[in-house]
């Protein structure tokens, strides 16, 4: 690199004056200072959106993608089912079988009816009136009406028009023509003509003059706005507010950037606190103490816990089983102690006939789980036993 060549800045140009050098800096630093808030809530709304779409819009996503076919589907499919019989089916069924019957067999069927049988055959008639009775009458009607106006109107008037009023216009015409007329054109060509022309004259030389005046005048006024107010607006622009403007939005975008580099520091020095402050202990924690305290309870207490309450469960519904086979055998039994019903064959010896005595031995093939017969017969086994 070549140290001894002195070069220009970056963003130097040849149009800027030591006033541009002199509010550069200022302008910067105050517009950071106006961005910085600006660009840090920036970022921490990016970082929670960022965060909230990772941790929880795309779980939601995918639990809304995997509940659409089992869920949404049969409900979107319910809910247009449920809204067409509330609100289409009502309405198809009134309009399909209530007001389309009525109208056609309430308004239509006699309307036309009405109209072929009633109206048709009247207008019919009425043509046939029109045709044969009132057209050759109103012809004749016309012909005398036409007779008598033109005997007691036309040819009147014409006459009058013909013989009094043309004689008449046509000597009122030459006097109009000689007594009027032509006055009025020796007056306007030997007199006016001449008194225009020189009015005319006149008022073209004044205007002439007033508009050199006004030239005269527009030059001056224009001169003067120019360089009493254009000049000066124009040097201030270029000098003033063009360089202020392009350093402002030059400070904008630098200091967007500084403000991001900012930013970015200041959250990373948020995260390794967080992180060292919360993350390190809670994890060291985590590990230290809540771990082997949750293998112990795992190990120790839900494992037996569960073995246990499995085994309780197990006894409670051998028990419960049990007893529901006693009652049932209990309850076929008193029914029928009460009805005395045909007892179910018992296995017994083949060959060999039971005889059931009152306190006495007997001898019989039984099943160890059988349960054992009552001493006392009912009726309706003695009756069995008998036969």
């Amino acid at each position: 690199m070549d140290y001894g060549k002195h070069r220009a800045p970056a963003e130097y140009r040849a149009d800027e004056g030591c006033l541009t050098l002199l509010i550069r800096i200022p302008v910067r630093i105050v517009v950071l200072v106006v961005v910085l808030p600006v660009r840090m809530a920036w970022d921490a709304l990016v970082v929670t959106a960022r965060a909230a779409h990772r941790t929880l819009l795309r779980p939601l996503g995918r639990a809304l993608v995997r509940l659409y076919e089992p869920v949404l589907v049969p409900l979107g499919h319910a809910l247009m089912w449920l809204a067409a019989a509330v609100f289409v089916w009502p309405w198809v069924a009134l309009w399909r079988y209530a007001l389309v019957p009525g109208v056609r067999y309430g308004l239509v069927v006699p309307v036309v009816w009405l109209y072929e049988s009633v109206l048709t055959p009247v207008g019919h008639g009425l043509r046939w009136a029109y045709r044969e009775l009132l057209a050759p009458a109103g012809r004749g009607i016309r012909r005398a009406v036409g007779r008598v106006l033109l005997a007691l109107v036309v040819l009147p008037v014409t006459g009058l028009w013909r013989y009094v009023l043309v004689p008449l216009g046509h000597g009122a015409a030459w006097l109009v023509e000689h007594l009027v007329v032509r006055p009025l054109r020796w007056l306007y060509r030997e007199v006016l003509t001449p008194l225009g022309h020189g009015a005319a004259w006149l008022l073209d030389q004044s205007a002439r003059g007033i508009a050199a005046i006004g030239t005269g005048l527009w030059t001056a006024a224009v001169w003067l706005v120019r360089t009493l107010l254009v000049a000066p607006l124009h040097w201030l622009h270029r000098r003033l507010l063009s360089p202020l403007g392009r350093e402002i939005a030059a400070a904008f975008g630098i200091a967007w950037q500084v403000a991001g580099y900012i930013a970015r520091a200041v959250g990373r020095a948020i995260a390794w606190l967080a992180r060292h402050l919360v993350g390190a202990p809670v994890a060291w924690a985590y590990r230290t103490a809540c771990t082997p305290v949750g293998h112990f309870l795992r190990d120790r207490i839900w494992a037996p816990a569960g073995r246990a309450a499995a085994e309780a469960g197990r006894v409670a519904r051998s028990a419960l089983r049990s007893a529901g086979e006693t009652v049932r055998q209990a309850r076929r039994d008193a029914w029928r102690a009460l009805v005395g019903g045909a007892r179910e064959p018992e296995p017994r010896e083949l060959g060999r006939r039971v005889t059931r005595r009152l306190g006495g031995t007997q001898q019989t093939t039984t099943v160890p789980s059988a349960a054992p017969e009552p001493e006392i017969s009912s009726p309706g086994e003695k009756e069995a036993e008998r036969g």
